[in-house]
């Protein structure tokens, strides 16, 4: 299976668990790998016959910054189905980061990852 990878999507968003964090908001990155067929997209050349990663990366983005949810474990499953119900993509491997989470002790990231399939 053939890949596309969009790394360190970035927009400030409001999720969280914490009223200060719906409040004040914070960074979240987002990694996407998209997995399809070039087959299409490379004979044809044409962008249309492929997953546009300008697009994905603009969707990504509208989730970050749209609704607020409390886990970034529901925010990660919601852009992995969107991307998966949008483009013909036949799974999507998706990391949502919260590099300023509110943790007590030094850490350098927190993240978690979702697999999605086209059933």
């Amino acid at each position: 299976m053939d890949r596309i990878t969009l790394s360190g999507v970035t927009a400030v968003g409001h999720h969280g668990v914490f009223d200060f964090e719906r409040r004040e908001g914070q960074p979240f990155v987002v990694d996407a790998v998209l997995h399809l067929d070039f087959a299409k997209a490379a004979e044809s050349d044409d962008v249309r016959d492929t997953a546009h990663y300008g697009e994905v990366a603009e969707r990504i983005r509208d989730w970050i910054t749209g609704e607020p949810l409390n886990l970034i474990e529901a925010l990660a499953v919601r852009i992995a189905d969107d991307l998966l119900g949008r483009f013909s993509i036949r799974a999507v491997d998706i990391t949502v980061h919260k590099p300023q989470a509110p943790i007590e002790v030094p850490f350098g990231d927190v993240a978690v990852s979702v697999h999605r399939e086209r059933p």
